[in-house]
């Protein structure tokens, strides 16, 4: 460990290159590097961008493509040559993508080819792959390049991904990153001989820095796919390709509901990581009747602490299958008040973090940085309460609690409780303006079958305090979400609310900006 921890991130892969060379490294597409062969390209693409093209150090190079092993030597090289990585969301165009290449300062914008039209103009843009003179096809020519870098070097600026606001640059430095992996590496069980299969955007944090290169790490052969394609999936499992997986709950929903997931023989997944949003109980539930030897591990925590913050075991979910876990290796937290004041066990309050696994403040946002740090401790956002054995328990993010009629509600609980109901298959619950209760208990939801606005409402009274239950149902096809599967909730608040909060707002149906977690392109 302490090894590991005396690393600039690009050494973690140079770490597993000494020792293990020959073995399989990362399988994309038709591609395979052994860790030697990486470790080798890593350097070469380090001299592209500092010798061929002439990059300066701390430059900030933009990332903007969809998985391959070239977005991981783009990442790893920009380590290796002292420069900054942005990863950005492939998803993003129009002023959302402007934003961060220019709040960034982004000198290049490596981009697959089929992006590149959406960079704005003004920008430097290099291809990253699939076409003549890539970024990936000028590793045919071998080359070196190295240079020292601090522990406190900034390596990457980690997006936000602006469910509340707009996005902010998180600063990872090397030495929150390699305490993040170090920690994800004791917390998860990751072992060399795991065979993880990576389909979630690698631009996103979880993706990369809790699983890909804490994989890396330890030295496990490691396949990269474009994305949680039910039926891909389904073929590396039953081919022995892999036996790990990291989704978040609406892609283990989705797989759940596929119709070959009761037929297929999924016995060689022996791991399941879940995590970036909340995943529903009776989801759960229903996931471990179906595959009761595999384990289950709650990943939880945020963009800016690289992002693993706590984790619930595969031996802790009895009894508290709604936890998401104790603090990792480097991870110090408590709950507070709004004063910052310490609160009891059983108490909701804010979480709170100390740890070197934290960015060291916002990317030229002072005032947001100062407000987020406050006494040496991070403000999370998120309303949990810890119990007496130190188990945290997410109750919701600080602002999608509901005022209802000065009463506080908290959403999550009337998600589990409307994924109760067969013929819910997603939903989620926000506060909408209304002149009786200032904020009503509003329902968004995805069916499976036929349902009413008064069955749903039923159903809920039935099992909630009236003051809970929903005050009105919406269904839609899909619900709009980031690439981590979060649900954007400010997107339902924006769509649905109304001037005088007594009205229904346009129907989300299938339209722009949504983000299903399920969409092989985007998640």
């Amino acid at each position: 460990m302490e090894r590991l921890l005396s690393r600039a991130v690009d050494g973690v892969l140079r770490m597993s290159a000494q020792r293990v060379p020959d073995r399989i490294a990362v399988r994309y597409a038709d591609r395979t590097w052994t860790y030697a062969e990486l470790d080798a390209a890593v350097s070469t693409a380090a001299a592209v961008l500092r010798e061929r093209w002439g990059l300066d150090e701390y430059d900030r190079v933009a990332t903007y493509g969809h998985n391959s092993d070239a977005y991981l030597i783009a990442f790893l090289a920009c380590s290796r040559a002292g420069l900054i990585h942005v990863p950005v969301n492939h998803n993003l165009t129009g002023e959302d993508l402007a934003y961060i290449l220019e709040q960034s300062g982004s000198s290049v914008v490596l981009a697959d080819p089929a992006l590149a039209e959406r960079v704005p103009a003004g920008f430097t843009v290099k291809a990253l792959r699939d076409a003549p003179g890539s970024f990936l096809d000028e590793l045919a020519r071998p080359d070196t390049y190295d240079t020292d870098r601090d522990a406190r070097d900034i390596v990457q600026l980690l997006y936000t991904s602006g469910t509340t606001a707009l996005p902010k640059g998180a600063r990872m430095t090397h030495r929150a990153l390699v305490h993040e992996y170090a920690s994800a590496v004791d917390a998860l069980d990751l072992h060399e001989d795991d065979r993880p299969v990576h389909s979630l955007p690698l631009y996103h944090s979880a993706q990369m820095h809790v699983f890909l290169l804490p994989y890396l790490a330890v030295g496990a052969e490691n396949t990269i796919v474009d994305g949680p394609d039910p039926a891909a999936l389904f073929d590396l499992i039953e081919a022995g390709r892999a036996d790990s997986l990291f989704a978040p709950p609406t892609v283990w929903i989705g797989l759940s509901n596929h119709p070959d997931f009761a037929t297929r023989d999924l016995s060689a997944l022996r791991k399941a990581y879940y995590g970036a949003s909340i995943m529903p109980v009776p989801v759960l539930e229903r996931l471990r009747e179906r595959l009761p030897g595999l384990r289950f591990y709650n990943c939880f925590g945020q963009s800016e602490i690289g992002p693993l913050a706590t984790v619930l075991g595969p031996d802790e979910h009895e009894g508290r299958m709604d936890s998401c876990g104790r603090p990792v290796r480097f991870v110090e937290a408590k709950v507070v008040d709004e004063d910052g004041k310490d609160v009891p066990d059983g108490t909701p309050g804010e979480v709170v973090y100390r740890s070197p696994q934290l960015c060291d403040g916002y990317w030229q946002k002072p005032d947001e940085t100062k407000e987020a740090f406050r006494d040496g401790w991070f403000r999370s956002g998120d309303l949990a309460v810890r119990d007496a054995e130190g188990y945290y328990t997410v109750v919701d993010r600080v602002k999608d609690v509901i005022n209802s009629g000065g009463v506080l509600v908290a959403s999550r609980q009337v998600e589990d409780m409307l994924y109760t109901h067969p013929a819910v298959a997603e939903a989620a619950v926000v506060g909408l303006p209304d002149e009786r209760w200032i904020e009503a208990v509003t329902a968004v939801v995805v069916a499976r079958g036929e349902v009413t606005e008064a069955e749903l409402v039923d159903h809920a009274r039935e099992r909630l305090a009236h003051f809970k239950a929903p005050k009105k149902v919406l269904f839609v096809d899909e619900l709009p979400r980031n690439a981590s599967g979060k649900i954007l909730k400010r997107e339902l608040r924006d769509r649905f609310r109304t001037d005088r909060g007594t009205g229904v707002g346009t129907d989300l149906g299938t339209d722009g900006g949504t983000e299903p977690g399920t969409d092989p392109g985007t998640a």
